[in-house]
């Protein structure tokens, strides 16, 4: 299992020795400030957070001596579970504390932020609103799947708009607890597209997703023999749809179908039939309570 390790950031002069074996083991290894979209400034990361509204993401790390690190960056951090996630959601920023390659004025920049936040085990990420205060924190990495890791921030970021793709959906669902909606159109059909639309920005429609649904806009092409084409298929019963049509699915997974009905009629019956989705769904809960 993987869990953390501690430094002590302060006062900033200090150095951290490691064994030289542990270092070369590690620095070939992509560090998390260079990947794209991530800012490696507090004060560039908090500008954006607050031109933007959104929250803060922020990781910190020993990208050249911290293996528990090192392993978060390759299991979640790197996933495309997490960035399905992250994408437009989140501001990223890596709070790097290496054994070398940064400056003192660096290092002592970033040590300020640790120490505002009371960081001093490696990694921690911290969720931080946009005027700079602490949302939700998690201290150590313990190996457990990026979908895992994932949901406990997603449950503290907002869960408002319409995902854009099956595995952010599942993230998003995991994490407010709430079954997916998936709306379903060919790839490239326009007509299917306008519809889409207009069911999703319908007021009876958004008004019952919103207060009961994680909602996500696909299209039903996913891409070759991978994991999410798999599940799109699933979803669709092996059935591949027509032009111009619209398929609404209701799924907890992400790969069982609960509920499923045409998108292309009007969005009054839409929404009826949603209705007797989710009463159905209450009294068959209400009714396996009573049993026990």
């Amino acid at each position: 299992m993987y869990a953390s390790a501690r430094i002590d950031v302060l006062p900033v002069g200090r150095r951290l020795i490691f064994p030289v074996a542990l270092v070369a083991a590690l620095a070939p290894l992509a560090v998390i400030q260079a990947a794209e979209g991530w800012f490696t400034r507090f004060e560039d990361a908090m500008a954006v957070a607050d031109r933007t509204g959104k929250p803060v993401l922020t990781v910190f790390t020993g990208s050249d001596w911290c293996p528990h690190c090192t392993t978060l960056e390759e299991k979640v951090l790197q996933s495309e579970t997490f960035r399905a996630w992250a994408d437009g959601r989140v501001v990223l920023l890596s709070i790097d504390l290496p054994q070398a390659g940064i400056s003192q004025a660096v290092r002592r920049e970033r040590s300020l932020v640790c120490k505002r936040y009371g960081v001093n085990t490696f990694p921690s990420v911290v969720l931080l609103a946009p005027d700079g205060e602490k949302i939700t924190s998690q201290v150590g990495y313990t190996g457990q799947p990026a979908s895992e890791w994932v949901a406990h921030f997603a449950a503290h970021t907002d869960s408002s708009g319409v995902c854009k793709s099956l595995d952010e959906a599942v993230v998003r669902a995991r994490g407010a607890k709430r079954p997916i909606l998936l709306v379903v159109s060919r790839a490239g059909d326009s007509a299917a597209r306008t519809s889409t639309a207009s069911l999703i920005k319908d007021p009876e429609f958004e008004a019952l997703a919103s207060n009961h649904f994680v909602v996500a806009s696909v299209t039903s092409e996913a891409g070759g023999a991978t994991e999410a084409a798999q599940s799109m298929e699933n979803l669709l019963g092996g059935v591949e749809l027509p032009p111009e049509a619209v398929e609404v699915i209701v799924t907890d997974d992400g790969q069982t179908p609960l509920f499923s009905q045409s998108g292309s009629q009007s969005p009054s019956r839409v929404v009826m039939g949603l209705r007797r989705f989710l009463a159905a769904r209450q009294a068959a809960r209400s009714e396996e309570s009573s049993r026990r």
